[in-house]
């Protein structure tokens, strides 16, 4: 793992025998030796690039460029370019090994390490995947200079998930880095390291997914259904955030008496303060959750993955401020809580 500017253009060079996989944003900006000594295969980073259907074309580009066992699928863009890569260097040849340079802030504080791959399959987001971890991972802050505020806010809001699922401790120095849309590199650099660390903790003790990793869906459950339901016009990371709201929404159900179960719980409130602030920089949220139909994301949230037949799971925040793995039996009284959850915020951020 290399986290520092300038960290592609000091690094890339070591690797000979590689296939380039990359965002078409870059083409014609990435280093011309490149180009001409290597495979350099472009797409689109849309969510519909992120299919099964793309899967196969990739892998015979990939095959006609005369990659063998030992070569080296180097991914350049984001999320969606990192799952495709993954996706395709764990089933070729029954797997090689590949390199991923993230250039998103959502990238670099989350999904470069951790070595899953999420492929949708029709109108389903993520529902095929393997885990394939990286051979190494160059982070290199100075590609956030070629993003818009909106995916520097998706990004920033990843790292605040993360490390408030890892523990109040966290979550303060989180936001001790000050991070807000259009931060310095240093200090971006700062909050990268920061929110790795936390992220590899979960990961060391969960590797698969089995246990506490399964926290850091904390957001995803609504967000996924959010972002589906926006035809992916909410970007990722924006979603998750507004996933977070609707799970302590649907938490703030509970109490007959209409307390906030939050108020012991400081944390809470600041994270949704700093959402708040960050939902800000994206001008067309309003106007995107106004357009949204309730109904759509409601069968959006039903086909997720990780519910179970008789039960939704959840990860919710108890009052204490913790995350938890919740499983909410099935009835219309918790199809009517989760509605509710849901409503509210669509009717209420950003504020």
């Amino acid at each position: 793992m290399y986290i520092e500017p300038g960290a592609f253009d000091r690094q890339i060079d070591e690797h000979q025998q590689a296939v380039i996989i990359a965002d078409s944003f870059f083409r014609g900006a990435l280093p011309s030796w490149i180009e001409s000594s290597r495979a350099v295969i472009y797409y689109d980073a849309s969510e519909s690039v992120k299919s099964l259907d793309s899967a196969p074309g990739l892998i015979e580009q990939i095959r006609r460029s005369g990659a063998n066992r030992q070569t080296q699928f180097v991914a350049i863009g984001g999320g969606v370019i990192q799952d495709l890569t993954a996706f395709a260097a764990s089933i070729y040849m029954r797997g090689v090994q590949w390199i991923y340079i993230p250039t998103t802030i959502l990238g670099m504080v989350d999904s470069c390490i951790g070595g899953k791959s999420s492929i949708n399959v029709g109108r389903y987001k993520n529902l095929v995947g393997t885990f394939h971890p990286p051979l190494r991972v160059l982070v290199d802050p100075k590609f956030a200079r070629t993003l818009p505020l909106d995916q520097h806010a998706s990004g920033i809001i990843e790292a605040a998930k993360i490390c408030f699922c890892h523990s109040p401790e966290s979550f303060r120095s989180y936001l001790a880095c000050n991070p807000h849309p259009g931060m310095e590199t240093s200090a971006l650099a700062m909050l990268i390291a920061h929110s790795l660390r936390a992220k590899k903790w979960f990961i060391e003790i969960d590797e698969f997914d089995q246990n506490q990793r399964l926290l850091l869906n904390f957001g995803h459950t609504f967000g996924h259904a959010i972002e589906g339901a926006s035809n992916y016009g909410i970007s990722h990371g924006i979603a998750v955030g507004l996933g977070m709201l609707c799970a302590l929404a649907f938490g703030r159900q509970s109490p007959e008496d209409g307390s906030d179960p939050y108020a012991g719980a400081p944390a809470v409130r600041e994270l949704e303060d700093h959402l708040a602030t960050i939902f800000r920089v994206v001008p067309s949220l309003s106007s995107q959750l106004a357009e949204l139909q309730l109904k759509d994301v409601m069968e959006r949230f039903e086909s997720d993955k990780k519910h179970r037949q008789d039960s939704y799971v959840l990860i919710l925040v108890e009052p204490s401020g913790k995350v938890i793995v919740k499983k909410i039996p099935k009835s219309p009284e918790s199809m009517l809580r989760i509605q509710g959850a849901i409503k509210t915020v669509l009717e209420s951020y950003p504020s």
